[in-house]
């Protein structure tokens, strides 16, 4: 059943369209097979969209993966209308998790409810993506997440830009116990530099947390062949913290920033959690 619902995903992910409303059947297709749900959390000044399990397991902790950029762009110069993602790669991270609760967050107005598309400005998903406005609706939105599970703790996962989300957000809370990012855009600074684009200016980077950060135990997956998220990010991200506080990185041979974390992340996943906590 997990191999027939594995290529299930691999077809649809193929065959997705740009289309919003292609996107989000896309989703919900997926989540449906996998006998999870969307629901709306209200987080001001958005409205962010959750898939969820019908029948979550019983665990003190809940693991809550949070999205990429999504479609930010069509083309280097025009924003996209709409940002979900069209291979929400965190949602098919978050459906293959295993042990204990797992729950997906897409990013502001990716999946969004018509009545929410009013708060659903360009700018968060380009320059603002990573804005105040943007990490406090978030985190209140995990809340809500952890709440509804009755869950004691956090595990933050954050995919591409969502790594820089999660980061940002553990930085501000004290039941997170481990933040694990998969591509994760550590530091927008760096970021940008490497792709000589414009910085995000109405962004908070990563990277200026990384004080509040130290402490915390930190698993950051790179692929070797990543065009995007380079290990040169990752690396100006931890030259901010001490020797006896350096996060760590597992460099994965082969995989770039879409290929092949899927197939293989609950052996990943594991490696993960196995290492040693600060």
């Amino acid at each position: 059943m997990r191999h027939l619902f594995y290529l299930l995903t691999l077809a649809l992910t193929a065959c997705t369209d740009l289309s919003p409303q292609m996107r989000w059947q896309h989703a919900d297709t997926l989540t449906q097979a996998a006998s999870w749900h969307k629901l709306y959390l209200d987080a001001e000044p958005f409205q962010l969209a959750a898939y969820v399990p019908n029948q979550p397991a019983n665990s003190d902790t809940l693991t809550i993966y949070i999205e990429g950029d999504g479609l930010a762009w069509l083309s280097r110069t025009r924003p996209s209308p709409d940002p979900t993602p069209r291979d929400p790669l965190a949602l098919r991270l978050a459906m293959r998790h295993t042990p204990g609760d797992a729950v997906y967050l897409a990013r502001p107005c990716q999946y969004a409810a018509p009545d929410a598309a009013r708060e659903c400005s360009a700018r968060y998903w380009t320059s603002h993506r990573f804005a105040p406005e943007v990490i406090v609706a978030t985190d209140h939105a995990i809340s809500k997440l952890k709440q509804r599970y009755h869950a004691h703790s956090l595990v933050l996962v954050g995919y591409s830009g969502g790594g820089a989300v999660a980061a940002l957000v553990a930085a501000r809370r004290q039941d997170v116990t481990h933040l694990i990012t998969v591509a994760g855009n550590l530091d927008t600074d760096a970021w940008t530099a490497l792709h000589h684009t414009t910085p995000l200016t109405g962004s908070l980077n990563p990277a200026d947390d990384w004080q509040a950060l130290q402490t915390l135990r930190q698993t950051h997956f790179i692929g070797t062949t990543d065009n995007n998220i380079t290990s040169a990010v990752f690396t100006a991200y931890a030259a901010h913290f001490p020797h006896e506080h350096q996060p760590r990185a597992i460099k994965v041979e082969g995989f770039d920033h879409h290929c092949c974390w899927v197939a293989q992340w609950p052996a990943l996943y594991s490696q993960a959690i196995a290492s040693s906590p600060r």
